[in-house]
């Protein structure tokens, strides 16, 4: 007979990048911790069937996941493109068991049916049309399962080396070499620019992707 864990919030040991992992955990306890922890917080959370997971990312971490959105951002702006950002947006859908807070999340194709919605709620609103996971330090694979059960359609996963492209079929994610959102954009063009910051700063490195964005486009 499996007994649920109560863990207050304030009271989860939480150190870099570090992960905890709770189990047998009820739906309104997740949603307690949610609203205990705030929205003021730099921790995610990912809840699926009765398993939580608790992690603070590293400030390398959050710099490619940064890094890798003001790309996306130089795309739409380059090429006119509606989208609405909503960052690590709380994702989750009682009726799947299912909770996620993703690195960044995007509406684009769906963008106008968002645009005016102050709170998104899945049960009546699309899910974001592309999902990012940054994971340095270990596999965010496990993650997958969250994402595919909220009906995400594309999910973008970087683990620090390399950049995989993910696309939603009957309820599970294959991985695939083109992006359906912006299918001309191979991942080594993004893992290119994610070293060229290194070497000449995020603005010009910035400066130089949107002007091979433009050059696409011609």
């Amino acid at each position: 007979m499996s007994t649920e864990i109560l863990v207050p919030a304030s009271e989860i040991p939480l150190f870099a990048e570090e992960r905890v992992m709770l189990h047998n955990i009820s739906w309104e306890t997740f949603e307690q911790l949610l609203a205990e922890a705030g929205d003021c917080r730099n921790t995610r959370f990912h809840y699926l069937e009765g398993t939580l997971e608790i992690m603070a990312p590293l400030s390398r971490h959050e710099g490619s996941n940064r890094f890798i959105e003001s790309l996306i951002s130089a795309i739409v702006e380059e090429l006119d493109i509606d989208m609405r950002k909503l960052g690590s947006l709380t994702l989750k859908r009682r009726d799947r068991r299912a909770g996620g807070e993703p690195d960044s999340c995007y509406y684009i194709q769906n963008e106008a049916i968002v645009r005016s919605i102050v709170e998104i709620d899945l049960r009546t609103a699309p899910p974001p049309d592309l999902v990012l996971e940054v994971d340095i330090t270990s596999p965010s694979t496990r993650r997958l399962p969250i994402y595919a059960n909220l009906g995400v359609p594309e999910l973008w996963q970087y683990d620090g080396k390399t950049l995989q492209y993910y696309i939603l079929q009957d309820q599970d994610y294959v991985p695939v070499d083109q992006s359906p959102t912006f299918p001309w954009l191979p991942p080594a063009i993004i893992l290119e620019f994610l070293q060229k910051r290194l070497i000449l700063g995020e603005t010009k490195a910035i400066r130089e992707f949107k002007a091979w964005v433009r050059e696409q486009g011609e």
